[in-house]
């Protein structure tokens, strides 16, 4: 491997990284979606029904095919008895 190619996977790697970085939101979003779920003993049709919505759309979100408004977010915690909370925490630099 040259120093030109180590560099650029280097790069590439570091890129990679960052962007995966930048999912982690996402995903702990899904995760605490499904463990609401799951904590308040729904199936996804069962939350569809408290929610108002269609099972398949309970399914787009927890599979990060669609992303939840707030007032999503607010019917799902309403409907597990869960409690929303959203921060905006500083980022170190």
């Amino acid at each position: 491997m040259g120093i030109v190619s180590g560099e650029r996977k280097r790069a590439q790697r570091a890129a990679f990284e960052k962007a995966l970085e930048a999912l982690k939101p996402e995903q702990v979003l899904r995760a605490e979606m499904v463990e609401a779920r799951v904590r308040a003993e729904f199936t996804q049709a069962q939350l569809a029904q408290r929610m108002g919505t269609t099972q398949s759309a309970i399914a787009r979100l927890e599979a990060g095919r669609s992303s939840p408004n707030i007032a999503t977010l607010r019917k799902l915690a309403a409907a597990t008895g869960s409690r929303l909370v959203i921060r905006l925490d500083e980022v170190a630099t």
